[in-house]
């Protein structure tokens, strides 16, 4: 039976997502939605901070590692990523570096995975 994924659901799994980015890393809009298990829901992750307070917001970046933000927000968001050592090619992030990219959870062989008894 599939499960019903709800907004509320959804939002939890981004924030969630979001709160993994460790301090000097970024991720894109893009992976965080793969992250939140919800590929091609980058916009809702736009929505998500946008509504939500305490996020890193600041390491949540465009496809390429662009700021998207225009203006002051883009000059604040900058400046906290250099603050957390980010480098920047141009206007860019240098994702060959600090992109973060979460662990992946490797399954476990058929005869090697845990069994009940009951």
């Amino acid at each position: 039976m599939d499960r019903v994924v709800t907004s509320t659901n959804l939002q939890a799994r981004i924030i969630a997502a979001i709160r993994k980015i460790p301090r000097g890393k970024v991720s894109t809009y893009g992976a965080v939605a793969r992250a939140a298990g919800h590929p091609g829901a980058a916009r809702q992750v736009v929505g998500v901070l946008r509504s939500a307070f305490g996020l890193p917001w600041q390491r949540v970046l465009g496809a390429g590692g662009e700021i998207k933000l225009r203006g002051d927000s883009a000059i604040e968001q900058r400046l906290r990523l250099e603050a957390e050592g980010v480098m920047f090619r141009g206007r860019r992030v240098n994702m060959k570096r600090h992109e973060f990219k979460p662990l992946k959870r490797k399954k476990l062989p058929t005869s090697k995975r845990p069994t009940t008894n009951d």
